[in-house]
């Protein structure tokens, strides 16, 4: 009995150590091809089945109002803030960089400084408000962006004029685009960023915390580098239909509104009401020229995307990404991760005890190993994958198991393997043994 535990242990082994040699081989890219199952696509996780059919419509998150400042000048916005402001709320948020991009500060490079007084309306307005958080950008030097690190060391943040009246809060959002342009696909946020021993918190955490310290303290103090997003649900301009966003094949995702919209004109013109407003946050950003406009700036694919697979059109305009940020906060509605060390001991023991059963089959059952080998491996995908759904769903806990589902996947060929190479040593052996006798004899 001790041999056999010891065989499937160096079997595991073995199984351990190809992933470990093909991560090199694929430039650590191995499980990336693997994960055929928590990312059934290339830009599809399993979980995201979970996120569109298998939970219920979210209600409306009424702490937490939209509004979009269209192509509006700072002018313009200044004059919107100040409508806002003025209903009273707890905290008005703009995702915008008030800056010139690149630093360089000169009209033909930077227009929005030949409207002076334009920006000085702006500052005023901010000032005047004096419970707004801004966005700024996290940035890598050229000397730290040439080792492909996620370190960050440097801030893109709003001119003085705008910032000293304001909290600040990053806008960055993790996704894997190189460029503004590339297909940016989000599902996380960084709560807080180290940058030269300050710590710079994330724009929806910032939000969070001018409205609720308590909570926005307790998410910060679960100290995980990379929190995941639970999305609940978006704005569509098809929220003022009776027909539900399910059966409507023209909206981007499968879930009805989550936040109220005030859009430009609905501000500049009067027609919202100040008790929608009062006492609440007021995120304020681009959802396109109007509401309802299918414009891709500042626009991400997220788990909600109607579309699964083969996603052609984004979802989710960045500052609605931000308000599910805050509402996730705010409700403590967190999503669970498992341990490093756990995804490891997870697939160790599943591994182990697999190749133990392989082990058994093959010693009792010759003749049906093959065909049991493969259902077995069949039936441990499809139990692994109804987990990471079922947790997903009803108990926010992401189940990443790729590193198992991955195991799995080798542990038939790397028992053939080293069961072929056990059987040709033990042969050379016996002939070594046979060989040695007859010379002594």
């Amino acid at each position: 009995m001790k041999n056999f535990w010891l065989r499937c242990l160096y079997v595991t082994a073995f199984v351990f150590g190809t992933m470990a040699a093909f991560s090199k081989i694929t430039d650590l890219k191995l499980f990336s091809a693997f994960d055929t199952m928590s990312q059934a696509l290339s830009d599809t996780e399993l979980t995201d089945y979970a996120f569109n059919n298998l939970r219920e419509d979210p209600k409306v998150e009424e702490r937490i109002v939209m509004v979009n400042f269209g192509a509006l000048s700072r002018r313009e916005l200044a004059s919107e803030i100040q409508i806002i402001s003025s209903f009273k709320p707890r905290v008005i948020a703009v995702d915008a960089l008030f800056n010139c991009e690149g630093g360089l500060y000169d009209s033909i490079n930077c227009p929005q400084l030949l409207d002076t007084l334009g920006n000085l309306l702006l500052s005023n307005a901010i000032q005047e408000a004096g419970n707004v958080v801004l966005g700024e950008k996290l940035m890598q030097t050229d000397s730290l962006a040439q080792f492909d690190s996620n370190l960050v060391d440097s801030l893109e943040m709003p001119d003085p004029m705008f910032r000293d009246y304001a909290k600040l809060g990053f806008v960055t959002l993790p996704t894997d685009a190189t460029h503004q342009e590339d297909v940016k696909i989000v599902r996380t946020v960084y709560p807080k960023v180290d940058v030269k021993g300050k710590r710079e918190l994330a724009f929806s955490v910032q939000i969070a915390m001018q409205y609720d310290s308590v909570k926005t303290k307790k998410f910060l103090e679960r100290n995980i580098e990379e929190e995941l997003i639970n999305f609940r649900g978006n704005i569509e301009v098809r929220q003022l239909r009776i027909k539900s966003l399910k059966n409507d094949e023209t909206a981007t995702t499968n879930f009805g509104t989550m936040f109220f919209v005030a859009d430009v004109d609905d501000i500049m013109n009067g027609n919202v009401s100040p008790l929608l407003f009062e006492d609440k946050i007021v995120i304020m950003g681009y959802l396109g020229d109007h509401v309802g406009d299918p414009a891709w700036e500042d626009k991400f694919f997220t788990p909600l995307n109607k579309k699964l697979g083969g996603r052609a059109n984004p979802d989710m305009f960045g500052p609605v990404v931000h308000a599910n940020s805050v509402a996730m906060i705010l409700n403590e509605d967190y999503v669970n991760q498992l341990e490093e060390w756990q995804k490891y001991l997870i697939a160790f023991l599943v591994c182990y005890f697999t190749v133990a059963l392989f082990y058994w089959i093959d010693e009792n059952f010759p003749i049906w190993y093959d065909a049991l080998s493969v259902v077995i491996q069949l039936a441990q995908i499809l139990i692994i994958s109804f987990l990471m759904i079922y947790l997903f769903a009803s108990l926010n806990l992401k189940l990443d198991l790729t590193l198992t589902l991955v195991a799995q996947a080798l542990v038939g060929p790397c028992y053939d393997i080293f069961k072929s190479v056990q059987n040709e040593i033990m042969q050379r052996l016996t002939k070594r043994a046979d060989s040695a006798l007859i010379d002594k004899s």
